[in-house]
């Protein structure tokens, strides 16, 4: 991250001190060059299991930061690809990497807080990529709720998700040292940056996705591997509008 092409301490700090779309407001023109952005391998791996239930004309990316999302729906629609995001910094650098490429569907771009969706049921997929940590628990039955309302009958919400590291590891300690860390800093400062990773448990994620009126089956990614429990690493969750 503190490479001469990706964002300084000093901009990160800026950033960890402002609010949540300012934050990445900043962020943006560097945001490609972090960790921060979905990898590749994980895209594929989403695209390929998403094909095969399709056709699908037009595709929603929700929280789309800088369009990588977009990409995948511009090779999975056949009509149109829309990127909705609340950061008119990321939503720049988003139109910017997608215009003056040929073929496949149109492209648009929307700005709207993801939790007030402002589409009709005009979309046959949605999909969303590493944005769910910026929404607190209480929040997550209206995001699913405009989703399901943006999609057609029967149109299809699908994301990716990470298995929770094993208790004790070092991964488990430094989520949850980074979390701790962010809800202390909320509690002193404003504005807040939300931004959490053990807010999104798959269980009640599930549940919340059912009680807004999906259907909902689980895909294993197995592109991404296997944890030696034989678990996958890493799921596809797919909610379909009744």
């Amino acid at each position: 991250m503190f490479t001469p092409q990706g964002p300084t301490l000093r901009e990160l700090a800026v950033q960890a001190l402002s609010s949540t779309m300012r934050g990445y407001d900043l962020l943006a023109p560097k945001f490609d060059r972090t960790p921060y952005r979905t990898p590749d391998r994980v895209l594929d791996a989403v695209e390929r299991a998403v094909r095969p239930l399709g056709p699908f004309a037009r595709g929603l990316d929700v929280c789309c930061g800088t369009g990588a999302g977009v990409g995948v729906l511009r090779r999975l629609c056949d009509e149109q690809a829309t990127g909705v995001d609340f950061s008119a910094g990321m939503l720049a650098v988003a139109q910017a990497g997608h215009a003056g490429t040929a073929g496949g569907p149109s492209v648009g771009w929307v700005r709207a807080d993801a939790r007030a969706l402002p589409f009709a049921p005009a979309f046959d997929l949605a999909l969303s990529l590493g944005a769910f940590g910026h929404f607190l628990p209480r929040e997550r039955p209206g995001l699913f709720a405009g989703v399901h309302a943006s999609l057609r009958p029967g149109g299809t919400f699908v994301f990716p998700v990470g298995a929770p590291p094993a208790v004790g590891s070092r991964a488990y300690w430094s989520l949850l040292g980074f979390d701790v860390a962010m809800r202390v800093r909320n509690a002193l400062w404003r504005p807040r940056f939300v931004m959490y990773y053990r807010t999104f448990p798959l269980p009640e994620v599930v549940d919340d996705l059912v009680h807004t009126g999906f259907e909902v089956r689980l895909l294993p990614l197995e592109e991404l591997g296997r944890r030696p429990d034989g678990s996958p690493r890493a799921r596809l969750v797919v909610a379909t509008r009744r």
